[in-house]
C-alpha cells in the first residue's frame, strides 16, 4: 500500500483500523480521570479519618435523643400514585421541548401528532382526577 492508497481511504476505512477511533479517545481519559478521583477520594477518606467506635456511636442513630418507636413506617399507597403521576406528567415536557423547538419543520403531521400525544395524556389525567387519586386526604 503506497502513501496514495491512504489518501484514498474514506474516513469510515480510516477509522474501521484503529481500535479506539480518535476522536473517543479525550472520552475515555475523562472517564479515567473521574473514576481515579472518585478512588482516590474514597481511599483518603478511608485512611484519614479517625476510628474512635463507642457505644453511642455504634447506636443505629446518633441523634441523641432515645429510640421511641420502630423506624420502618409505612408510607400511604396515595404517596407512591402522586409520584407516578409527577413523574409522567414530568416526562410529557419532556418530550413536548423538541416539537417546540422544531414545530415548524415538522408541519401539519407533527401538530397532529402532539395533539393525540397530548390527548392521550389529557385522558389519564381525567381518569386519574375522577379515580380521586390527585386527591390528598
Amino acid at each position: 500500500m503506497n502513501s496514495t492508497d491512504s489518501a484514498d481511504l474514506t474516513e469510515y476505512e480510516r477509522m474501521s483500523n484503529e481500535a479506539v477511533p480518535l476522536n473517543y479517545v479525550p472520552i475515555l481519559v475523562f472517564i479515567v480521570i473521574a473514576v481515579g478521583f472518585g478512588l482516590v477520594s474514597l481511599l483518603a477518606g478511608w485512611v484519614f479519618r479517625p476510628s474512635r467506635p463507642y457505644r453511642a456511636k455504634l447506636a443505629p442513630y446518633e441523634s441523641g435523643s432515645p429510640l421511641f418507636s420502630d423506624a420502618r413506617v409505612q408510607f400511604p399507597m396515595r404517596y407512591y400514585i402522586i409520584a407516578m403521576l409527577f413523574v409522567i406528567f414530568d416526562i410529557e415536557i419532556v418530550f413536548m421541548f423538541p416539537w417546540a423547538v422544531d414545530f415548524r419543520k415538522l408541519g401539519l403531521l407533527g401538530l397532529l401528532e402532539m395533539g393525540l400525544f397530548i390527548g392521550i395524556l389529557l385522558v389519564g389525567f381525567w381518569y386519574a382526577w375522577k379515580k380521586g387519586a390527585l386527591e390528598w386526604e
